[in-house]
């Protein structure tokens, strides 16, 4: 039998995104089939595609007059592409013009951009789900979305990732001690710092937050273009936030959390959510998006850019230790709900195999 020859091709790809096409590699390569990853080279970096045992080739991040030609070279003996976000999507189905090679997109997000910005990216959906024969999508909203785009064939695909390592206690210890958190509460956030995440609302609930004795920490974890207006208006307002940058070692910062706060405008899976109920760490998180379909009823769900929402429900949790504890039990078991890596590894294969039948 022949040996099925895939590509994945990553655009700028989000944690989330890059986490699942590197689960997904790896469970193909498992299976018998030949994958080639194409991204950018820094996510090769972090996320070490050919140690799956894919062949990996870099892409520039942004778009370059030679990206859909080198892709063309790369599609040339592929039976089928598979393309990751959006701007994956527009350069495999240029690239794949004219070819009769299947197209299947998995959408993770959705654009966060108003006016001219947002009405192209909205056109670049339309042409990605129209030239796709399959879109997944890994929340109910996008599947919703591709279909309104005009999708022929749209459907759920919930992208796992892997579960995080187990944290010791001695490692959550030394987590709190580096952030300076003794008996102090400790909130943490995860994510980049662009403005669809919400952190200024969240800056305004921890303005709120120093009525209370003691006064919580927030620690947000991430990098992006909204660092230094965060960083000055914590140090102009003496907010008790700290923005420790990329960290590698997010599992233990967020086991070693009371609570941790999801403000986002949107969010289709989130990986601190998933992270985080996982850990059994009670989670805040605005109700948008996937992530009500993703939570259940395993977290305090308000509304996006409701600060005096968002400060309440953290505060009633740091005063009920039995809330906190019936959260984090309800989170592991919606955790176990979810579809697992193999599971996920095994719908995508089964969307190929109809699809080159």
């Amino acid at each position: 039998m022949t040996q099925l020859r895939t590509v994945q091709v990553l655009g700028g790809g989000s944690a989330g995104s890059s986490a699942h096409v590197r689960s997904l590699a790896a469970g193909l390569v498992a299976r018998g089939v030949q994958v080639t990853v194409c991204a950018p080279a820094e996510l090769n970096h972090l996320y070490d595609f050919p140690g799956t045992g894919v062949h990996f080739a870099s892409l520039p991040r942004r778009a370059a007059p030679t990206t859909v030609g080198t892709l063309r070279e790369i599609f040339a003996e592929a039976d089928l592409v598979h393309a990751h976000g959006l701007h994956a999507a527009t350069r495999a189905a240029l690239a794949l013009h004219g070819r009769p090679v299947p197209l299947v997109v998995t959408w993770h997000t959705r654009g966060q951009h108003g006016g001219a910005r947002g009405h192209v990216l909205r056109l670049m959906e339309r042409k990605a789900a129209r030239a796709a024969a399959v879109v997944l999508g890994t929340c109910s909203e996008l599947v919703d979305r591709a279909r309104h785009h005009g999708a022929r064939d749209a459907r759920l695909a919930p992208a796992s990732l892997p579960a995080p390592r187990g944290c010791s206690c001695a490692a959550e210890g030394r987590a709190r001690a580096e952030l300076g958190v003794a008996d102090r509460p400790l909130i943490m956030a995860v994510g980049s710092l662009d403005p669809h995440r919400g952190y200024e609302t969240l800056l305004d609930a921890a303005r709120l937050w120093q009525d209370l004795d003691p006064v919580p920490l927030v620690v947000i974890a991430g990098e992006g273009p909204q660092r230094e207006p965060l960083q000055q208006r914590i140090e102009a307002e003496a907010l008790p936030v700290r923005l420790v940058g990329r960290r590698d070692d997010i599992s233990d910062l967020l086991a070693a959390a009371d609570i941790a706060v999801l403000p986002s405008r949107w969010e289709a899976r989130s990986v601190l959510a998933q992270e985080a109920l996982r850990l059994g760490v009670p989670l805040v998180a605005t109700a948008v998006g996937g992530v009500p379909e993703l939570v259940g009823a395993a977290a305090e769900l308000i509304p996006y850019g409701d600060a005096p929402a968002l400060s309440d429900a953290v505060t009633r949790l740091l005063m009920d230790a039995t809330r906190r504890g019936e959260l984090a039990r309800a989170g592991r078991v919606q955790a176990s709900t979810w579809q697992t890596e193999d599971e996920t590894v095994a719908q995508v294969l089964s969307v190929y195999d109809e699809l080159l039948s």
